[in-house]
């Protein structure tokens, strides 16, 4: 059970995508500092789980059902946040989800879905916070990921949407300081999540990243809240992730061919 800590009371956030991973647990942080949460997700029966664990240590938790590819839910979803706790003064755009396969493969419609929830859908739900947050002088935080650095074989639709999303939280950043918002891009390496474990059916699978290379998520939340309240234009998540932003910056090259090479080796590969 999480402890209440100082730190946001009076504050009012949205966490979108807020059913498992990063969301959920941002969420539980950010209520555990005083906030009142706003948890918009799909999964209705997810939601109402992790608004009872807030209300179980004495926070503020209101669980929405929101699917951010589809236009008005997000402006729902933040009426229905208002009318419960005021308007909001941080929201953290963090749905999204994983396609994977080579181009080759895929079809045209499975690039489509992939940028309506990674990328359409930050656009919708920064579109529908903006008031508030203009008003409150807030902080929008936007989830990323280092894949948005560099081209991975057979990750092209997740690794776009994500460059895309890096892009725009960059563009974000200048058009709303003047108006005193402010805007933090998070980029994630290997965090505890359910995005690399849905399958082609949408059921789940066995994480394909070894244990010791992901950070729980408790931590990655404790750390992007943090980021929150410095107001950081970026903030990179774990070792590997550092490593790998570096080296597209400066080596692009030589990772490529590195990818290239290991993704090559997996194909490869028996049962792979």
């Amino acid at each position: 059970m999480k402890e209440r800590k100082a730190g946001l009371e009076g504050q009012v956030a949205l966490v979108t995508g807020a059913s498992s991973g990063i969301g959920a647990a941002v969420a539980r942080e950010l209520a555990a500092r005083g906030a009142g949460v706003g948890l918009a997700a799909r999964r209705a029966d997810r939601l109402e789980v992790i608004a009872a664990e807030i209300r179980a240590f004495g926070g503020r938790a209101l669980p929405v059902t929101c699917d951010v590819s589809r236009d008005g839910d997000p402006d729902r979803a933040v009426a229905a946040v208002r009318e419960a706790f005021g308007p909001l003064s941080i929201v953290v755009a963090n749905a999204g989800f994983g396609v994977s396969g080579r181009v080759a493969d895929l079809r045209v419609q499975d690039f489509q879905r992939q940028y309506e929830t990674n990328l359409f859908g930050v656009v919708r739900t920064v579109r529908a916070t903006l008031d508030d947050l203009e008003a409150t002088r807030g902080v929008v935080a936007i989830l990323g990921s280092v894949a948005g650095y560099f081209g991975v074989p057979g990750q092209a639709p997740y690794g776009s949407s994500k460059a895309a999303v890096r892009v725009l939280a960059q563009a974000l950043w200048g058009e709303l300081r003047p108006n005193g918002v402010g805007v933090v891009l998070i980029s994630p390496g290997y965090v505890e999540s359910e995005v690399r474990r849905h399958g082609p059916e949408g059921q789940l699978k066995d994480d394909p990243v070894p244990r010791w290379l992901i950070m729980p998520s408790a931590q990655a939340a404790r750390k992007i809240v943090g980021a929150i309240l410095r107001r950081r234009p970026e903030l990179i998540l774990t070792a590997h992730g550092h490593l790998g932003a570096w080296l597209a910056r400066f080596t692009p090259s030589l990772l490529l061919r590195f990818l290239s090479r290991l993704a090559s080796r997996q194909a490869s590969e028996p049962g792979d």
